[in-house]
């Protein structure tokens, strides 16, 4: 029964750093951690533990640990002399935790790293311009493509850029998407 309060607890403040660190509920503190789930613990106790299984969070998130990564770590993080390292039940506590949350951290990361706009949206179509300006008869396709671009976590708010392509242009963004294409493959086939 012990085993498993610890485990609990241990999980619920992995879930409270989370919540802080990587969610950005600024409600979840340390002192409110601790008064909930580690009350008997002084505070110098408590806040080397707190510190440890965030700095622990950290690295497992920052390496992004596949389940194999992580039984590694967290193996030689047991076999550890003096405090340094986990016990196996905040071993146990933290694969549990990782597995449940990973994707969500690491898109939360993801989204905390990006400073610019990211594209949200792309709309295209093919005109026909049967007119130029001065009258002339001219039946050139025009390819017309809008852009939508945001920023994560702003909700709604989205900026639009709409371009204007004659076929000569759609021929040269062809060409350079190629070149780009074969970029990425030499990088990607090399490692």
């Amino acid at each position: 029964m012990a085993d498993a309060d610890s485990q609990r607890c241990v999980s619920a403040l992995l879930n409270g750093i989370t919540q802080r660190l990587y969610y950005g509920n600024t409600e979840v503190t340390e002192e409110f951690l601790k008064n909930e789930l580690y009350a008997e613990m002084t505070p110098d106790g408590f806040r080397a533990l707190h510190d440890k299984m965030r700095s622990l969070l950290k690295s497992i998130a920052s390496a992004d640990m596949d389940q194999a990564q992580l039984e590694a770590f967290l193996t030689a993080q047991t076999r550890k002399q003096g405090g340094s390292g986990v016990t196996p039940e905040q071993a146990t506590a933290l694969a549990r935790f990782w597995k449940a949350h990973r994707t969500r951290v690491r898109e939360s990361l993801l989204a905390q790293s990006r400073w610019e706009p990211g594209l949200r949206g792309l709309k295209w179509r093919v005109d026909l311009h049967t007119t130029a300006s001065r009258g002339q008869v001219s039946n050139s396709p025009v390819a017309l493509v809008e852009l939508e671009l945001g920023r994560p976590g702003e909700g709604e708010s989205s900026e639009f850029v709409c371009l204007e392509f004659d076929e000569q242009k759609v021929n040269l963004v062809l060409k350079k998407m190629a070149e780009l294409q074969e970029s990425i493959d030499s990088v990607v086939h090399r490692s």
